[in-house]
């Protein structure tokens, strides 16, 4: 297989992975409760061909050579459940390793109350000068 027809096969698999139905899952009903499950998909992958050349005196020893090869990955991992109970909407975050950007939002408040007294203190001081 050529290079650009592994690499649009490969394409045409991650496309079928990635769809919508993938990344929301299919709707669960329990009880009075509905919970759609919500998926995070990654995808890799990388692929590439050679060929070397050789000049007279190699050619005769050995003949040239092509090459080709492509690898990739998937991880389907849960990120979120929509909740819809009772009239309300809740999306409720996965379990497990939380992110940096998730880490950094909730430092925000924390960040913006010490600039805010920073900026306060400072004007203060100016203020007595």
């Amino acid at each position: 297989m050529e290079p650009r027809e592994l690499l649009e096969a490969l394409a045409a698999q991650v496309r079928e992975l990635a769809k919508s139905e993938t990344v929301i899952g299919e709707p669960l009903v329990l009880g009075d409760a509905t919970i759609v499950p919500v998926t995070r998909v990654t995808v890799g992958f990388g692929a590439g061909s050679g060929s070397g050349e050789m000049n007279e005196a190699e050619k005769a020893e050995k003949a040239g050579g092509t090459g080709g090869g492509g690898g990739g990955g998937v991880r389907i991992a849960p990120a979120a459940f929509i909740v819809m109970q009772h009239g309300e909407v809740r999306v409720l975050a996965a379990p497990g390793k939380r992110g940096a950007l998730a880490e950094m939002f909730e430092q925000v408040p924390d960040l913006v109350e010490k600039i805010v007294s920073a900026q306060q203190a400072k004007g203060g001081a100016k203020e007595d000068d």
